[in-house]
């Protein structure tokens, strides 16, 4: 319906309004625009820049980074703007399939309001990987004409999703057990007079194909790096790396667990309560009742995978409030749960609000980034970033010293033996390489103490301050070199 198009695009338009245009919305999408602008310029992720997120991520990015810095930043978030407005459109239409029409727009806004509370404003991985899972939901359950193929879609935008996020592989599995189990049914009421051998293996060949593309994008990553003879840089990053690290303090792990539980449970309560007054299917029954056994099967493979994955920080949510903005649908759908659910979306799009406004303030502004990006200034020398964003890099277009641009992977105390080097060692190759400009931010919780006193000392001997800049409730310094630079590690951003 076009009134629901526009609804649903005015409100993903007016959610994010605030964020438009600002380059530090977020430190995960800050690096992934630094990387996508280095791979324009020839670096090569897990090689030349450093980070354990599949090559996906930063093929994204790469587009807008091949744009000049501001069109960039707008670039991107209006991708991600796209997204969550096409994923919301798609909400709405699963819950028309399910027998919830009259709740699938409200439902879709509240899809765009709950994803500004926990982290999706910007361009965050779920932003774009849940569009992708919502159109391998919408074409596993409104399954009409050629059912194997359009199950071989949806695997195949599975096999995307992972190769944005790994942590969708587990609502992928649950989407392959459910198209092979459909499958078997389908088979056994085939006017056939028994289930021989042949069709139980033609289910399981069926099932291996759907398997197989589901990690085919995955394959072709592997066999790429392979082939550019970078196979152990790929698999130590991609794999053996998340294992790697170290777990946060509990006290930390449990306070993100509480902020993740206070963001979701209103949105969870509104799922069981559309599960529990859902009204008996019409006709088509049978269509109607499945797709809701598979929403909520799916609800809770996206509860499981995310309970299974500390820190638990609020983005890790945004997974979970796909299919429970769809589930959702069935209580917005009758008079009285309308009601309801209309005072929590409000309630919840004006914590949104609020939470975008307080991160501009904790974060910094534009305006305080662009005063930060004329103290580094552009020139020949190269930077360091040893905290602080990672955009001041393609911010400025000066070269870094070190393939570990994301600040925190060299300074953080849970990163520790797990990103492929020492920590210290790498600090004082960095200074080895005399970068011209140091930015330094204060200190944070899970820094290595070691490591800062290690990079103070050097700067003491070696650079003086050439500014302090407030950003957000920060101060970031910005240290010269006291003598000219020297020939060394060079990845450029320009």
């Amino acid at each position: 319906m076009g009134y629901r198009l526009a609804i649903l695009v005015a409100v993903a338009i007016a959610t994010r309004l605030i964020t438009l245009g600002n380059p530090i919305l977020y430190t995960d999408e800050e690096f992934y625009f630094a990387a996508g602008r280095a791979m324009i310029d020839g670096a090569l992720p897990f090689v030349d820049i450093w980070d354990r997120k599949p090559i996906g991520v930063f093929l994204l990015y790469a587009v807008p980074g091949a744009l000049p810095f501001a069109a960039g930043i707008w670039l991107y978030q209006a991708m991600a703007l796209a997204c969550a407005a096409a994923t919301a459109v798609i909400v709405a239409r699963l819950a028309d399939i399910a027998g919830w029409t009259r709740g699938g727009t409200l439902a879709g806004i509240a899809y765009l309001v709950w994803i500004t509370i926990a982290g999706g404003q910007g361009g965050q991985t779920p932003v774009f990987y849940n569009l992708a899972m919502a159109l391998a939901a919408w074409l596993i359950v409104d399954r009409r004409g050629a059912t194997f193929w359009r199950g071989a879609v949806a695997m195949l935008l599975v096999g995307l999703a992972i190769q944005i996020k790994y942590t969708v592989a587990l609502e992928g599995l649950y989407f392959g057990l459910w198209l092979m189990l459909d499958d078997w049914r389908r088979t056994r009421e085939t006017p056939v007079p028994k289930i021989g051998v042949r069709k139980i293996g033609a289910v399981l060949g069926r099932g291996a194909v759907l398997a197989g593309l589901a990690v085919l994008p995955t394959i072709v990553a592997v066999a790429v790096y392979a082939h550019l003879g970078a196979r152990a840089a790929f698999t130590f990053a991609n794999f053996a790396s998340i294992f790697a690290r170290k777990a946060d303090p509990i006290a930390a792990e449990l306070g993100n667990l509480a902020k993740a539980a206070a963001i979701l449970l209103p949105l969870l309560a509104m799922a069981a309560a559309g599960l529990v007054t859902a009204k008996s299917p019409t006709a088509p029954v049978e269509r109607i009742a499945g797709s809701r056994i598979f929403l909520t099967g799916w609800l809770l493979a996206a509860l499981l995978a995310f309970a299974l994955l500390p820190p638990w920080t609020d983005h890790y949510t945004l997974p979970v409030m796909l299919p429970a903005s769809v589930i959702a649908a069935g209580l917005l759908a009758h008079l009285r749960g309308r009601v309801v659910g209309i005072v929590l979306i409000l309630i919840a799009a004006v914590a949104g609000q609020a939470s975008l406004v307080i991160d501009r303030q904790r974060r910094g502004t534009p305006a305080q980034f662009a005063t930060l990006v004329g103290a580094v200034g552009r020139g020949p020398g190269c930077l360091y970033v040893y905290s602080s964003s990672s955009m001041v890099y393609p911010a400025t277009g000066r070269c870094a010293v070190s393939r570990y641009v994301f600040p925190s992977h060299l300074t953080r105390i849970r990163e520790t033996g797990a990103i492929g080097v020492d920590q210290g060692a790498e600090l004082a190759r960095i200074f080895t390489r005399a970068p011209e400009i140091v930015v330094m931010g204060p200190t944070y919780d899970g820094e290595r103490p070691d490591i800062r006193a290690a990079a103070v000392a050097r700067l003491a001997r070696d650079y003086r301050l050439a500014a302090q800049v407030p950003l957000g409730r920060k101060r970031v310094a910005v240290y010269r070199r006291r003598t000219p630079s020297t020939p060394g590690y060079r990845l450029r951003f320009d």
